[in-house]
């Protein structure tokens, strides 16, 4: 009977082994009782050091000390899914996994430990990564249909020299824009110099543009170069160029016809090679037919117009644009935030983000300052963001296509891309699966 008994427990280990997935077992005590080779690959940690040792001691997971996973399944006895965290390699390198737990019980049915699994996702998040990379030109990320037709037409206005005119809500990235074209054109060893229009009365704004001279008025103690000398040899951003006086109209107007302006108080004409890209969140047109703005200053500008929608017209670019905030954040906090859950990602999914991109980055950066775990949930957002709610975060905002169309979409990532490992955590066979794959217009890693 013994000898049976160990042939078991040798069969047992075995099947274990061929698992590449990380497999150990943990009693009530969460000391670990057995730990596979896939653990002791991704770890790092031999079998023999392991066994015996509190499972926190040997994965040193970045939620072990207060929200011990299998700890909470064996309180709860609830099963814990593809959970997002870092562990601590015995090279002291840290790895992000996702883990998997479930309760442990004897022929009798009684509760004697827990199991868990985990996968190393490193490979899993340089695909997302790489993936990203393909959905950006410079540092603009989306993979809505028309932001790739803008992104599509940058390299060729790049190569130009024609003055710009970038339109768009405020938030939506219109200097992101101009940086854009600004670092990928002939101008690009050349300054970029941005200044708002907007928030400028007009003596200070004609000053700030074309500079002055001592004495020009009662505080001009001694010469100022002005935004255009800056600009020199480079590209120069006049955002708001809507909210500018006609006075100042005027004035750009002869730069744009000319290339060149005079500073304030001086009768010497100077040169400028700058190029030029104006930006606006009004409607110009409207401003025409008031009489508010130049007509003549209008299609100076409008040579080439770039229009950009707002985040509620590309929704969809909002995991990537978390996925690109949450790296950010990370690096400048020194956290090592994995991602948002999912209650927290469909809230976000139905905010109609009047701010635009601007508001959500704002959003992840007020989630990071009161997020306490790796994975940032509902009560870390704003609580404009949150619905008032639970049913909202299923039955307003998105149709049901985009709410299936997301739900696949996250399925495949916590199951690495293989389809029938996620088909399996749908529900539905391998076949439907794919069939929704190919309708949604879904794209999967391979």
């Amino acid at each position: 009977m013994k000898l049976f008994k160990e042939q078991i427990q040798e069969h047992y280990q075995i099947i274990l082994d061929s698992i590449a997935d990380g497999v150990f077992t943990v009693n009530l005590d969460l000391r670990i009782t057995s730990f596979n080779k896939g653990s002791e690959e991704i770890t790092g940690i031999p079998r023999e050091e392991a066994i015996g040792r509190p499972c926190f001691e040997v994965l040193k997971a970045s939620v072990c000390k207060t929200q011990c996973l299998i700890q909470k399944t064996i309180k709860r006895k609830k099963p814990i899914i593809n959970r997002p965290v870092y562990i601590l390699r015995a090279d002291k390198k840290r790895i992000l996994i996702s883990v998997t737990t479930a309760l442990l019980k004897d022929s009798q049915g009684k509760i004697i430990g827990g199991v868990e699994t985990f996968k190393d996702l490193t490979a899993v998040n340089n695909l997302r990564k790489a993936l990203r990379k393909q959905h950006s030109f410079d540092d603009i990320i989306s993979k809505s249909e028309k932001m790739l037709k803008l992104f599509s037409i940058l390299p060729q206005i790049a190569e130009s020299s024609s003055t710009v005119l970038i339109t768009g809500a405020s938030g939506t990235g219109k200097e992101l824009f101009a940086r854009a074209i600004h670092n990928n054109s002939l101008k690009k060893k050349g300054p970029f110099i941005a200044i708002n229009c907007g928030a400028l009365p007009d003596t200070l704004c004609e000053a700030e543009l074309f500079g002055y001279k001592a004495g020009a008025f009662t505080d001009a103690k001694k010469d100022k170069p002005g935004r255009f000398a800056l600009a020199q040899d480079g590209t120069i951003f006049l955002d708001e160029i809507g909210d500018i006086s006609k006075a100042v109209q005027i004035r750009l107007l002869r730069v744009l016809e000319n290339k060149v302006y005079e500073p304030l108080g001086s009768t010497k004409t100077i040169k400028t090679n700058a190029r030029v890209i104006t930006a606006t969140h009004q409607n110009l047109e409207k401003l025409l037919k008031k009489g508010k703005f130049r007509e003549d200053l209008y299609f100076r500008i409008d040579i080439i117009k770039l229009s950009l929608p707002p985040l509620l017209d590309r929704k969809e670019d909002i995991p990537l644009l978390v996925d690109h905030f949450i790296d950010r954040f990370n690096h400048l906090t020194g956290k090592k935030i994995v991602g948002l859950s999912q209650n927290a990602l469909a809230a976000l999914m139905l905010y109609d983000w009047p701010g635009n991109v601007r508001e959500l980055e704002n959003a992840i950066e007020h989630a990071f300052v009161l997020c306490r775990n790796d994975l940032i949930r509902l009560h870390s957002l704003p609580d404009r963001i949150v619905p008032k709610n639970d049913d909202m975060l299923i039955s307003k905002g998105l149709s049901l296509r985009e709410i299936e169309k997301y739900s696949i979409q996250q399925a495949l990532q916590r199951n690495q891309w293989k389809r029938m490992a996620t088909a399996r955590e749908l529900g539905i066979d391998k076949n439907t699966l794919r069939r929704k794959i190919n309708r949604l217009g879904i794209s999967v890693l391979r």
